[in-house]
C-alpha cells in the first residue's frame, strides 16, 4: 500500500490533498488553546493526532476545516490558504447529532451525492454501497431516532465518505463503538482510504488505534498553548497491530504519559514527582 501511494505522489495523480499548518495559533477570549503549531500532511497520507484531553486536537481539526478563526499563522491546502469553510474537506464529527433527523439513513448518505449533481438513482446506489461498508444496509430505511448512538455514528461516517472528499477530517469517529465494531470499521476505513487515495487527519485518544491506522502520528503537548511535541512515522506494513510496532508504541505511550501528567499538574492536581518523572520538570 505505502509503495502505491508513493508512486502515485511521484506521478502527481494522488487524489488526496496536501495540508500545511504554519505557526498556527488559536485563542478563545483570553485562553490560548494552540500556539505555534507546524505540521504538514502529504497528499494521500493518513495522519493521527494524539494528546491528552483538552490539548486542542479537535480545535486543530476545526482549524483545518475552516470552522474557527486563527489568532496567528495560516492553514493551506495545496498551497492555497484556507479562508472560511474548507471546500476540500469532509468532516466526521465526534457527535452523531450532525445527522438530519428528518431523513432516513439512506437519505442522509445520499444527500451529499445529490448536492454534487448525482441523479436520484445513482445517489441511492452510492448510499447503499457505503451503508453496506459500515454494516448498516439493513437499517437503510430507519430514521436517526431509531438507531443507537454507535449506529448513527456509522451513518455519519458513510455520509462523509460517500462524497469521496480529497481530505477527510475525523474526530474520534469510533469512540462510541464497541471494540469488535471498532476493529471492523478500522479495517474498512483503511480499505476505503487505499481505494480513494484521500488524505485523512484522524483525532484519537487510543494509541493502539493510531499505530494500526496511521502513516504518521503527531503527538501534542498538554494545553493551554499546546504545540506539537513529536512526530512518529509508522513503517510497518498493513494490516498491523501494536505487537508489530512494540518499540514505537512504548515511545508514544511514554510521550503521552508525560503530557497527561503535565495536564493534570496544570489543573492543580498534586502529583508525586517520582510518578510524573520528566513531567514535573
Amino acid at each position: 500500500m505505502a509503495s502505491d501511494i508513493e508512486r502515485g505522489r511521484e506521478a502527481g495523480d494522488i487524489p488526496g490533498i496536501a495540508v500545511a499548518m504554519n505557526a498556527v495559533a488559536i485563542a478563545f477570549d483570553d485562553l490560548t488553546v494552540l500556539q505555534d503549531v507546524d505540521f504538514q500532511v502529504e497528499p494521500g497520507e493518513f495522519v493521527c493526532l494524539l494528546g491528552p484531553s483538552g490539548c486542542g486536537k479537535s480545535t486543530l481539526l476545526a482549524a483545518i476545516a475552516g470552522f474557527v478563526e486563527l489568532a496567528g499563522g495560516e492553514v493551506s491546502c495545496n498551497g492555497e490558504r484556507v479562508k472560511g469553510i474548507n471546500p476540500h474537506a469532509g468532516v466526521v464529527f465526534q457527535s452523531s447529532e450532525a445527522l438530519f433527523e428528518w431523513l432516513t439513513a439512506e437519505q442522509n448518505v445520499a444527500y451529499g451525492p445529490r448536492m454534487h449533481g448525482r441523479g436520484k438513482a445513482e445517489s441511492r446506489r452510492i448510499a447503499t454501497e457505503f451503508l453496506s461498508k459500515v454494516g448498516l444496509a439493513p437499517a437503510a430505511k430507519r430514521f436517526p431516532r431509531e438507531l443507537s448512538g454507535g449506529m448513527k455514528q456509522r451513518v455519519q461516517i458513510a455520509r462523509v465518505l460517500a462524497n469521496e472528499p480529497r481530505l477527510v477530517l475525523m474526530d474520534e469517529p469510533f469512540g462510541a463503538l464497541d471494540a469488535q465494531t471498532r476493529h471492523v470499521l478500522q479495517e474498512e476505513l483503511v480499505r476505503l482510504w487505499q481505494r480513494t487515495g484521500c488524505s485523512i487527519v484522524f483525532v484519537t485518544h487510543d494509541i493502539d488505534e493510531s499505530v494500526i491506522l496511521a502513516d504518521r502520528i503527531v503527538v501534542m503537548t498538554a494545553g493551554p498553548a499546546a504545540r506539537i511535541k513529536s512526530v512518529y512515522t509508522v513503517d510497518a506494513p498493513r494490516p498491523r497491530s501494536r505487537h508489530d510496532v512494540a518499540e514505537l508504541y512504548d515511545r508514544i505511550q511514554e510521550d503521552i504519559r508525560v503530557e497527561v501528567a503535565r495536564s493534570l499538574l496544570n489543573q492543580g492536581l498534586d502529583i508525586d514527582a517520582g510518578v510524573t518523572g520528566a513531567a514535573a520538570s
